[in-house]
């Protein structure tokens, strides 16, 4: 160490250069005042700071030997020298002395401890080494002088919050971030308080006592059967038994798996429950009988013919005697469920037929290139309506055989229509791309204008159910949220022609894009009562329903999903249940080298050939706590399920019969091949035809009836 002249009385004499250092960058026994000139100016070092936990680190490493020479760096290492002057004069005004102030604030403070009648300077230089000064600024509470949450203090300029490209940068050691909304400010809280207000209500379900108001525990199943059988509760016996049914919700564990060599779009029960189809992209229909919810029987199959893609939707008469299915083509079939009737030559209902053909209008006043994206049939069951992808509505006459009006109402594809009544054809939904469902009520309709507007996703709707009560609507949107409606809270037409809904869309493509929370943002305007969110809306045109007044007293929401779930929301946006069918058919069959998969998945590093499920559309059994599940399922979603789901408590295996988890074909015949897997072989198989062959010969000795 060098230095012009010898320190001052009041500081440390020790030879020792980290006492130097100690005098020179500690605050309390600084005097003078420091200048700091870096010669060597290295701003392009990289280095790694420490964390905060260094803050009460020394300069200088405390197990570095105190007698080492200062000199003893590494030779590769470029020494950097400091020098600074030190000067006293007490008669130096402090409101001038602005360079003794920026000096305070780092560290360098003014002392009036000595006075001498003249001003003395102390000129010193020494040498540190690039580590001691990489410990210096890696020093928490040092670092903080360099860095501010807005990371100027180094020279960066300013960071604008509404600039949404600088979105980091900012001091020495610390990445500064963007906030990110949190999930409360996007989306309604959970639970709901209106979702709350409703189950209250008695609309959709009964409420839950608790016997135990302590604790506020619920009676399990066993106790509540004993109370009906014991008439505990016998002036609402009605009541406790709704009590019971709601609260069976099924289990993931699948009593039937039932493999189509096609993807499955659609499946519900009939009304009455005695009746379940299922729609498949191999353009047929199959039909079953579910008298028995437990039991099903196989008995018909309809056909599509010249069908383009795949079956859309399909919807059941009233009565159970016809079933009415599309395509995307504007021809809509219709075979009677009579299994005495053929059901290969179904009769086509042309929508595009308005009535008045001619030569110059040889489709009836329509146009066929359109086609058919839902269908539902009237509750008097003599019409049928449509929403077709020419952005339109169609209302089609059983017996006249012709088109009776078309609302051409929305800007896109309208995906999803119903009926608001079951007992009334008057009130329609329709569900759109353009965000919108549009309430139309045919007795008014002389200016060709919705009644009225449900207004608050931000992406297309995917399907649009009604509780037949006509009031309250559920919907499933792009957007990744299913909304509950009411029908006396609708936007009016002109409240909401003043505003654009395009402009609250993202335009993402749901097939092939993955949807991110970050991205949403919620409708400013949204009118709906309750949304439910956990699900998700990709890859296909997922359903949404409301639970039956049967078997659960309305009491539910649900929906498919394309993780492979159902989901079961209590009406306060809460989860109820849910019920994994990838879990229950994962591997549930072999995989065909030779069977064609369409890559749906195109996210990276994803394997378009693994087992992959999405449920398209599940049905509540109206008097059983059964749902039965619609897929895309398989090796690469290329096939698909139909899988019956019952209430068992979450059993892994009953003593009923048939077998849990037993896996069969279309038409419910069991087959050795779906249990021949890749993770079990050959051997699994060949075990199970020689127990079947024997259980075979041991009945047929036993009833002479064979097996």
């Amino acid at each position: 160490m060098s230095s012009g002249e010898p320190p001052s009385a009041g500081r440390s004499e020790s030879p020792d250069p980290s006492s130097h250092a100690t005098n020179i960058y500690d605050t309390a026994e600084a005097e003078g005042e420091g200048e700091w000139l870096d010669e060597t100016d290295d701003d392009d070092m990289d280095f790694e700071p420490t964390t905060d936990e260094s803050e009460d680190a020394e300069f200088f490493d405390p197990t570095d030997d105190a007698d080492a020479e200062f000199h003893d760096a590494d030779d590769g290492l470029s020494g950097v020298e400091i020098e600074f002057s030190m000067e006293d004069d007490h008669n130096v005004e402090d409101g001038n002395d602005t360079e003794t102030e920026t000096e305070a604030e780092t560290g360098t403070r003014h002392s009036n401890a000595q006075s001498s009648s003249t001003p003395s300077a102390t000129t010193a230089r020494i040498q540190v080494t690039q580590n001691q000064i990489l410990r210096l600024f890696g020093n928490g509470g040092l670092r903080g002088l360099f860095t501010t949450h807005r990371g100027y203090a180094l020279g960066n300029p300013p960071v604008d919050e509404d600039d949404e490209a600088d979105d980091d940068y900012g001091g020495i050691g610390r990445r500064r971030r963007r906030r990110a909304k949190k999930a409360s400010a996007r989306y309604p809280p959970v639970p709901s308080e209106e979702g709350r207000r409703l189950m209250g209500s008695g609309i959709f379900g009964d409420n839950e006592y608790y016997e135990d108001k302590l604790r506020k525990r619920k009676d399990r199943l066993a106790r509540r059967l004993m109370y009906r059988e014991l008439g505990v509760h016998a002036d609402s016996p009605i009541r406790v038994n709704k009590l019971i049914s709601q609260g069976l919700i099924p289990s993931s564990n699948a009593d039937t798996i039932i493999h189509y060599n096609a993807r499955c779009y659609s499946g519900q029960f009939s009304d009455d429950g005695n009746f379940f189809f299922s729609c498949a992209q191999d353009f047929k229909v199959r039909m079953y009988d579910t008298s028995n919810p437990y039991n099903w029987k196989y008995y018909k199959t309809a056909i599509y013919p010249y069908g383009q893609w795949t079956i859309t939707d399909a919807s059941l008469s009233p009565d159970n005697k016809f079933l009415a299915y599309s395509s995307i083509r504007s021809i809509v079939c219709l075979a009677p469920t009579d299994p005495t009737l053929p059901a290969d030559a179904p009769t086509f209902l042309d929508f595009s037929d308005m009535g008045y053909r001619s030569r110059r209008n040889p489709f009836g006043g329509g146009h066929s290139h359109f086609g058919i994206w839902s269908i539902r049939f009237s509750g008097d069951g003599r019409e049928v309506v449509a929403g077709t992808s020419d952005h339109s509505v169609y209302v089609y006459d059983i017996e006249s055989k012709k088109s009776i009006f078309r609302i051409a109402g929305h800007h896109d594809d309208v995906n999803a229509v119903c009926f608001g009544d079951n007992s009334s054809p008057h009130i329609l939904y329709s569900g759109s791309d353009d965000t919108l469902i549009k309430v139309w009520d045919r007795r008014s309709m002389g200016d060709s204008r919705e009644a009225g507007v449900f207004m608050g996703h931000t992406e297309g709707l995917t399907y649009v159910d009604s509780k037949g009560d006509g009031r309250y609507v559920l919907s499933n949107g792009k957007d990744q949220t299913m909304k509950l409606w009411d029908l006396r809270k609708m936007m009016s037409t002109e409240q909401a022609s003043k505003h654009d809904p395009a402009s609250y869309s993202t335009g993402f493509d749901y097939r092939f894009m993955a949807f991110s929370e970050k991205e949403y943002e919620p409708h400013p305007h949204d009118c709906s009562l309750v949304t439910f969110r956990g699900h998700r809306v990709l890859k296909t045109l997922i359903r949404c329903h409301f639970s039956p007044p049967g078997s659960t007293d309305s009491r539910y929401v649900y929906s498919g999903s394309e993780d492979g779930s159902v989901y079961i929301y209590n009406m306060d946006a809460t989860l109820a249940g849910k019920i994994d069918v990838n879990k229950a058919t994962h591997h549930s069959r072999p995989k065909d080298p030779n069977y064609y998969t369409a890559q749906y998945d195109m996210r990276p590093n994803r394997d378009p050939d693994a087992w992959k499920t999405c449920v398209r559309d599940a049905s509540w059994h109206p008097n059983a706590p059964v749902v039965a599940a619609t897929s895309w399922n398989g090796w690469g979603m290329s096939t698909g399920t139909c899988t019956m789901h019952s209430w068992n408590d979450d059993a892994e295996d009953d003593e009923g019969e048939p077998k849990m988890g037993l896996r069969v074909n279309q038409r419910l015949e069991e087959d050795e091949a779906l249990y021949d897997n890749t993770r079990t072989g050959r051997r699994t198989s060949q075990f199970r035809s020689r127990l079947r062959g024997q259980v075979a010969r041991v009945a047929d000795e036993d009833d002479h009836e064979g097996w």
